[in-house]
Formats: structure tokens, sequence, C-alpha cells
């Protein structure tokens, strides 16, 4: 077995190679993203799919709520169901970049894996929410090191790939996160009909929100709706759908180039007081402040509407592609997905475009940058 040490060191040299400019990549393998970072980054408000992440060098830290989840070299986080969430890189350098990787937790392998594996035990006590950080064991590093090895021997990919990522699968299911995917995946749980809360928010976040119509909707009373999607998310639904639309409202301002007024509308904003309010709450700036900074720092090159704008730890904006594989969670259909294949053999998702407020051209929550920060 390789020591923990020299695994690390061997993941860092493998992402080294294939990650050889800033940012995410995709790769090879569908569901594998890797990533590098030279410097420290300005918190990143992003849309976050359910998936595996494992830092080989450096530390990040995810935040969901107003709690934060700090992981390095020897930590593992797993998000079990699509979150709004603010990430940030918290030790890199250009001497000794971060070097990231994430594997995307796929509903229908999970599916697959829970007919052949008996059913991790949830206590009554078990912590509920949609994001842990744990330590990395021996078994889930080197199933995570023999899958990166396969980028060297691409004619593997195809054969050997599923396999490895099944027991990637396996791994987590069975440590101490099992309990939690356990939780979200099962149909008769709480967790499951807080996934469809989700899933249905995501996809409605422009309407009037009733918490008694979306209780209904999902088979629970308002009571426990509000209990366990706190739980699982750290926020209530009305703060859930308040993430979504303005993060939306931002994209709309940002590539899009919205007027505040018209992002806000289309979001489903009817006060453009109560919109800037809550917009400088959440990214420390008024929208139309924020939106002239935006535009005043980009680049020339024309943005399209995959696009998006990040910050760097000195203030710079720069451009993020949207290249990230669709990965609703359990309870999300993925019959309105257009896929197509890149000349690399990758599957790319992409959500159709939707009908915004008043008719006017908009998107799904899911056709928004998602990105996976890992």
């Amino acid at each position: 077995m390789t020591e923990p040490s020299a695994a690390y060191r061997e993941l860092s040299g493998i992402i080294a190679r294939y990650a050889t400019e800033e940012g995410e990549v995709a790769t090879a393998i569908d569901c594998l993203f890797l990533s590098r970072r030279t410097a420290p980054s300005q918190p990143l408000h992003t849309a976050q799919w359910p998936c595996f992440a494992l830092v080989a060098q450096g530390a990040k830290s995810l935040t969901l709520g107003q709690e934060v989840y700090d992981y390095g070299v020897g930590d593992y986080l797993v998000v079990a169901l699509d979150l709004p969430v603010t990430s940030r890189t918290t030790v890199a350098s250009p001497e000794a970049p971060l070097f990231g990787l994430g594997i995307a937790i796929r509903p229908e392998r999970l599916k697959d894996l829970f007919q052949r594996v008996p059913p991790v035990p949830t206590a009554s006590g078990d912590r509920a929410r949609g994001v842990a950080v744990n330590q990395a064991d021996e078994g889930l590093l080197g199933a995570t090191l023999r899958l990166l090895k396969l980028l060297d021997a691409p004619r593997d990919i195809p054969a050997l790939a599923p396999l490895i990522e099944q027991e990637i699968l396996y791994r987590l299911l069975t440590g101490p996160c099992g309990a939690a995917l356990t939780r979200i995946a099962r149909t008769d749980s709480p967790g499951n009909r807080v996934a469809k809360a989700v899933a249905w928010l995501r996809e409605n976040y422009t309407e009037q929100l009733r918490i008694e119509d979306l209780a209904n909707r999902v088979g629970m009373s308002t009571s426990s709706l509000h209990h366990h999607f706190s739980a699982v998310t750290a926020m209530t639904p009305l703060e859930y759908q308040k993430h979504l639309r303005l993060r939306e409202a931002r994209r709309l301002m940002w590539v899009d180039r919205l007027d505040v007024g018209s992002a806000g509308y289309q979001v489903g904003y009817q006060s453009a007081s109560q919109f800037s309010r809550e917009y400088s709450r959440m990214f420390g700036l008024p929208p139309s402040r924020d939106r002239e900074e935006a535009h005043g720092h980009q680049s020339t090159r024309l943005i399209d509407n995959n696009d998006s704008l990040s910050c760097d730890a000195n203030g710079r904006f720069s451009l993020v592609t949207d290249s990230r594989v669709c990965a609703p969670y359990l309870s999300c259909a993925q019959s309105d997905c257009d896929s197509n294949s890149t000349p690399n053999g990758e599957t790319r998702h992409k959500m159709p475009k939707s009908r915004g407020r008043g008719g006017s051209p908009g998107r799904r929550w899911r056709s928004i940058a998602r990105r996976s920060n890992c």
C-alpha cells in the first residue's frame, strides 16, 4: 500500500501535468475534474453539484449558509445535493500551487450501487447536513489515485474508469459520509423529500414561494419541511430561493449585461430597494457598483452565455467558462438535458433555455455556471 504522504505527492504530480493552467479543467474521464490555483482567492459564489472533492496540495474552504468547512491535504469534501455555496482557495502559491480534484456523484451510478450494497444505518443523532468534511482513509485514497493514473492510460479508461468510480462511491457510502448520502437518496426519507424541494426551487426560483404549497408538493408538513430543509441545507427554503435569485441576477448583470432593474425583476424581485438591500448583504456591494466594477475589469473579448466572471486575490476579474457535467441529484430529472460529445470523447450537458418572467428569455437554475471548485 502506498504511504499517504507518497500518495498525495503522486496525486499532485499527475494533477500538475494535466492541469497546466490556472483554474479548473475537465479530463478524459467524464466525471473527473482537476484544478490548479497559484494564489489564495476571494470568495466565489457558485452553484455546487453533488461531488466528492480531494485536495492533494494546498487548502480550500467552502461556506454553506453561516458554516465554514475547511479542508486540505488528508481531507475530503462531500456535497450530497445541489447547494448554493461560497468557495475559496486559502493556501496556494506559485511555488506550491493548490492541486485538487473533483468527482461528480452521478445519480444513476449511486442508484445502481444501492441495489447491491446493504443500506447504511442512519441513527437519529447523525448529522443531516448536505456537506461534510472527513479524513480520507487508505481505501478511498488508493481508489482515487488509481482513477487519476488512468489519465496516463487512455485506452483503459472506458473499461476501468466506471469500475474505479463505483469503488470510490462504495468507499464514500461505507465511510463517515455514507449516512448523509443514504438520507438523501432513499425515496422514503425526509432528506430525499428535501432534495425534491430543492429541485423544484431550482426550476421555479422566480415564482412567489408559498411554503405550504411546497410542503404539499413534496409530501411533508410545513413544520417538517422547515426542520429538515434547514438541517440539510443550513438555510430555510426562503433563504435558499434568495440565494438562487441573487446569484442569477449577478450572472445576468455580469454576463448578459442586463441593467440592475431588469436583472432584479427577471429573477423575481418586485421591489428595487429590497433587491439592492439583499444583494448588498450577500455580495458586499450594491448591484449597480458591482456591475460597474465587473464590466470595468473584464476582458474586451465577447462574453457568451456560458461564461461568468471570477475575482482573484488582487481584485482582477477573469472569465470562467461553464464546462461542467450536469449532475443533478437523485430526485432531479435529466429528461430536459441536452448533451453533446466533445472531440476528446467527453459528454457535456447543458440545460435548455427557459422563459423568464413576462416571457423574456431566462434560464433554469441548472444552466447557471455550475463549477466543481474542487
